[in-house]
Order: structure tokens, then sequence, then C-alpha cells
């Protein structure tokens, strides 16, 4: 998953940039609002967190023209100011979410999982499931049955963004877009190699392979 990090706190911007990073998310890093409304409007992002006290454009103007040009992306509002109408201004632009500063790191984590399902139609599953398969994102390791098996950091970041869009067909390219940030060389051959390696630990049916097309995530594991 690609998220956009908003933020011109340096210190905390480099804090969250670690842990979401740990947590499996490709993240780009911007602190100025006005590159925010660009990227933030250009780039395909799964989830955007964004500060409201930004330099350059405020992150309620950011916001509210993501959402007037249609930007449907998932944007989770980071900020120190605690007031209720600011709450609420925030929420009437079109935020999906409000964390105030100070907040502990798992509580953005939970927050970021829940969105994210949300999104995709799964806001009352507790964790992410598909076809069979439990996917536990802090250990970052997936059960079938009640049999756990083991994830490197790659195949846990793939088969977490196939789960989440079950069923539905995706191209190289696009998935490269989704699991590598904007400074990293994305190469559609290294994909493959993650499917394979998926496929073996958890069944040769389980990612389907439409030639020229992309791959189906079908969770089969026959």
């Amino acid at each position: 998953m690609r998220l956009l990090l908003v933020e011109d706190h340096v210190p905390l911007a480099d804090e969250l940039m670690d842990a979401l990073k740990r947590q499996g998310y490709a993240v780009d890093w911007l602190a100025d609002g006005r590159d925010a409304a660009h990227q933030g409007a250009s780039e395909p992002y799964d989830l955007i967190i964004l500060d409201l006290g930004l330099p350059g454009k405020p992150g309620l103007e950011v916001l509210r023209d993501w959402r007037a040009d249609g930007l449907v992306t998932p944007v989770l509002i980071l900020t120190a100011r605690g007031s209720w109408a600011e709450r609420i201004e925030g929420l009437k632009v079109g935020a999906d979410d409000y964390l105030t500063k100070p907040f502990h790191p798992e509580e953005l984590q939970l927050r970021i999982q829940a969105l994210l399902r949300r999104a995709r139609g799964l806001a009352n599953q507790p964790q992410l499931e598909a076809a069979g398969l439990q996917l536990d994102e802090s250990r970052q390791c997936v059960s079938r049955n009640g049999e756990v098996i083991e994830l490197t950091s790659a195949e846990f970041r793939l088969l977490r963004y196939f789960m989440l869009h079950a069923g539905q067909l995706l191209s190289k390219s696009h998935l490269a877009e989704h699991l590598y940030d904007g400074e990293s060389e994305r190469d559609s051959n290294v994909i493959e190699v993650h499917v394979n390696h998926l496929r073996r630990k958890l069944g040769r049916s389980v990612i389907e392979t439409r030639r020229g097309q992309g791959y189906r995530f079908t969770g089969d594991a026959g």
C-alpha cells in the first residue's frame, strides 16, 4: 500500500516514515501544501496522512481542493490543534478520520488499517480476511485453518494488497505503483518473483495469472 505523508515537522515526519515503512507501507513525504495539492491529485495513493498547519497552502485548503476535484482517496488528518470547530471543519470538507497530536504510534497504525479496509468495503472485519486466509498485520504473517504461514516483508506487502483487492484483476504496473514509493525503481519482474513465492507457500491457484493482463487473487489453494 502506498501512502502520502504531508507533515512539515521534520522530526515527526522522520519518526512516522520509519514506523510506516516497518509496517510494510511505501511512503512518500512532502512538507509543503502546494506540493501536496499537486502530488496527491496526480499519484495513485491508497491513503493520505495530512497535517493541517502546512507552509505554502493550509491543509484544509488542500483537502477541500482534492475533494472538489473528485479525489476519493481516504485522508487521515493530523494536527496539533484540538478545537472542536476545526475537527468539524475538517470532516465537513472531506476528511475520513482525525488524529490529534500527540498520539500513540499504534493508534495511527490501527486507524490506517481501518481506513484501508473501509475503503474496500471491509469495515466490519477486525482483521483482514479473504478466501479463508487471515492476515496478521502486526506480525506480518498469514494463517489458514489455524496454521500460521510466515512471510517475508515483500510477500506480506503484496499479499495484503491482493487481499484488499480480492477478485480484482491487477496489472504488474498497477501493483508496482502501489507497492513502491516514488523514489524506488519499479521492476515488474520482481512482482512476478514474489507472486511465485506466495504460490509456493499458499498454493499454486491462490493467485491466477491472466496472460497479458495481470493477476487476480482467488484464495483457492487447490
